[in-house]
């Protein structure tokens, strides 16, 4: 990587060469920073701050701290953001204008006629991130037979005098059957960018070359809603990056692949699921050392649960997922979250019931037992009132907790419901545990996947300390809980590798053929070695569907390229997905995709070697010492252990396993031991 200029870097401390890796998260709650480095794993967590430039720099300075190298040893940095998710949620984001082909201006706020609450008889749809004001309507069309009104200089021209008018920060430029011939946009979007200097243009044949106008002028629309915000946050990281002396962050995008950070500050939509994304691959990470191609991820935060399934080692894409109400059809991690973490507020009902989330206390001021002024009892309340918490989180004292101030909010909920304390700790254990089950049971029941058959994967701060518990509802007799669990998410900021994605509608030409695939996948490796994706290796797919078929499923394509062999893999996938194909019916080809890697092996490399210790080789101890703890209804007497002292011994349980940024509890009926790579097991017994 370039020198950077290091006016204002931290100071050396004799490592010149840049030998270390760097990745940083920020989730909602807590901000997660990883080095890896010298065979060793550097770690560190901090609160999120408002300005999420400034909580990276300031996570990266306390993790090289402690590692005692300076900037200058960094060779890598890979960066997680939340900030396009946020703005989206928070309806935060910049002043957006759009153009739409005449009489098609209204395509946001129509939308689908589906409707998500089928018996709500007044359902409120979210209004359109443009309001009506914002869309402009250009005079021109273009058909699937081609061009049917030209796109004037006249008419390009009154547009571009009416925006000027508007004062938008983005126009989103959505025409029809743009997907098949872009070039009323290109003209359009050419000279918007020289009328209108400071604007972002986000043009829908760029975003999403694919049909479906509403999905495509939807993602279009949250792209140039999004850009401005996510440009000036990732200037901002770079300025400060550069004036710290690190390298120029890559940034991880929702398909689990890395963009270096100029590439992605001009494109804010691929990046909505940041954070999410990185766990997937830290857990992948794990999974691939500990030989465990299966698995049910889980990754409990302060504010959000993600669970994501995975299997033969890989986890899948989909292009249809809605992000604060609005689709975003870019390939994105397969990832389902809810409002379920160990700062969930809990609280009582208008009909008496008990809840846990998903409003969440954050950091600051947090759960009631961090004693920054927080008085709702929350999930880590609840865990600390219960004996699953000590004194501090992960028992190294960087969060501090007060078990006096945990039981003050936790005792006034129990009066609300009229029942005993660790009733209604244990009540709100269980409610968040319920969500998570869910969760679970939608990635993998409700997709005709038996989640005995996998491993359950769980990471974040607090998600080995439910782990065992949701395993067990599950019938899941095997918890992996990965080396570094509570900062995997930043660990798989070093662990992925870049990555760009392409689709294009085809539209199933008059009898298609292999020469159809190989002609469509040829345009698409153009498109990317242009982008600088030169040496990738191609991961090709494509979209089928019977004929009368209204949505496709999506299928590997492998060579030679072949009709046959691809309608035969297609009837294969339509059996796995619903129990029945149509042998010998017409099979339509309506998209093929690209996804262009470039291995970043080397890096996967040294982050292997910076976790592969044998267990011979780690220090054995005694436990910390013992405390109470509630479970199975009665307060048992359990062992409280540091994880580097575990060694190579079987703890049955009850225990609970401490470590610097997250908890692992042990249930009585498991027992927990270490793998090789460092990687702990929870068992049933």
């Amino acid at each position: 990587m370039k020198e950077l200029d290091r006016a204002g870097s931290l100071e050396p401390s004799g490592v010149s060469a840049r030998s270390f890796l760097l990745g940083v998260d920020v989730g909602g709650t807590f901000t997660d920073a990883v080095l890896l480095g010298a065979g060793r794993v550097f770690r560190a967590k901090l609160p999120t701050t408002a300005d999420q430039s400034e909580g990276v720099i300031a996570a990266a300075r306390l993790v090289l701290e402690r590692a005692g190298v300076d900037a200058v040893s960094v060779e890598w940095f890979g960066h997680g953001m939340t900030t396009a998710t946020n703005a989206l949620l928070e309806r935060k984001g910049a002043r957006t204008a759009a153009v739409a082909t005449a009489g098609f201006r209204d395509i946001l706020e129509i939308g689908r006629q589906n409707r998500p609450r089928l018996y709500d008889l007044c359902p409120q749809r979210p209004s359109p991130l443009v309001e009506r004001k914002m869309r402009l309507a250009a005079n021109e069309r273009v058909t699937p037979e081609g061009e049917v009104k030209p796109l004037l200089k006249e008419e390009m021209a009154r547009v571009a005098a009416e925006l000027k008018n508007l004062k938008p920060e983005a126009v989103a430029v959505c025409l029809l059957f743009s997907f098949l011939d872009p070039s009323h946009e290109q003209s359009l979007g050419s000279l918007l960018r020289k009328e209108l200097p400071g604007v972002h243009i986000s043009l829908s044949s760029q975003i999403l070359p694919k049909f479906r106008e509403y999905e495509r002028f939807s993602t279009t629309a949250v792209d140039a809603y999004l850009t401005p915000v996510v440009s000036r946050c990732l200037k901002k990281l770079e300025w400060r990056s550069k004036k710290a002396g690190l390298p120029e962050p890559a940034i991880m995008q929702s398909n689990g692949g890395v963009l270096p950070l100029h590439e992605a500050s001009g494109r804010a939509a691929p990046l909505l699921l940041s954070g999410p994304a990185a766990g997937v691959v830290g857990a992948l990470f794990a999974g691939a050392l500990s030989s465990v191609d299966n698995m049910i991820a889980l990754d409990m935060g302060g504010t959000s649960t993600d669970v994501t399934l995975i299997g033969n080692g890989s986890a899948n894409l989909t292009d249809e997922r809605e992000i604060g109400s609005f689709p975003v059809a870019l390939p994105i991690m397969d990832v389902h979250t809810i409002g379920a973490g160990g700062g969930s507020i809990a609280r009582v009902d208008a009909g008496g019931a008990l809840k846990a989330g998903p409003e969440s206390a954050g950091a600051r001021p947090g759960p009631a037992c961090y004693g920054n002024g927080g008085t709702n009892a929350t999930v880590t309340d609840a865990n600390l009132c219960l004996g699953y918490l000590g004194g501090s989180l992960g028992g190294n004292g960087w969060v501090k907790l007060y078990p006096h101030l945990a039981a003050g909010a936790m005792k006034r909920l129990a009066a609300e419901l009229e029942m005993g304390l660790e009733e209604a700790a244990l009540g709100v254990r269980q409610v968040a545990d319920a969500e998570m089950v869910k969760a679970l049971r939608v990635i993998s029941v409700e997709r005709g996947h038996d989640p005995r058959q996998f491993v359950l994967a769980a990471f974040g701060g607090a998600g080995p300390m439910h782990a065992a518990d949701l395993a067990r509802e599950l019938g899941i007799s095997k918890v992996l809980v990965p080396a570094s669990c509570g900062v995997l998410s930043a660990m798989g900021m070093v662990a992925g590798d870049r990555r760009r994605d392409w689709v294009m509608t085809v539209l199933n030409p008059q009898g298609w053929s292999g020469r159809t695939l190989r002609e469509a996948f040829r345009k698409l490796e153009d498109i990317s070695a242009a982008a600088g994706m030169s040496g990738a290796s191609f991961v090709r797919q494509a979209d089928l569907r019977y004929k009368g078929q209204s949505h496709e499923l999506t299928v590997r394509v492998g060579q030679p390229y072949s009709r046959a062999r691809l309608s035969a893999v297609f009837e294969k996938a339509h059996e796995n997905a619903y129990g029945f194909s149509f042998k010998g019916e017409d099979v339509e080809l309506v998209n093929v995709r690209l996804a262009a890697v470039v291995a970043l092996g080397h890096l996967r490399g040294k982050a292997a070697a910076s976790v592969w210790n044998k267990t011979a080789g780690r220090k054995q101890g005694a436990p910390e010492g013992q405390r109470p703890a509630f479970f199975d209804g009665e307060w048992l007497s359990t062992q409280i252990w540091r994880r580097e002292r575990v060694g190579g011994r079987r703890i049955a349980g009850p225990a609970v396993i401490e470590e610097d940024e997250a908890t692992t509890v042990v249930p009585p009926g498991w027992a927990a031991f270490f793998d090789k790579v460092e990687n702990l097991w929870l068992e049933a017994v």
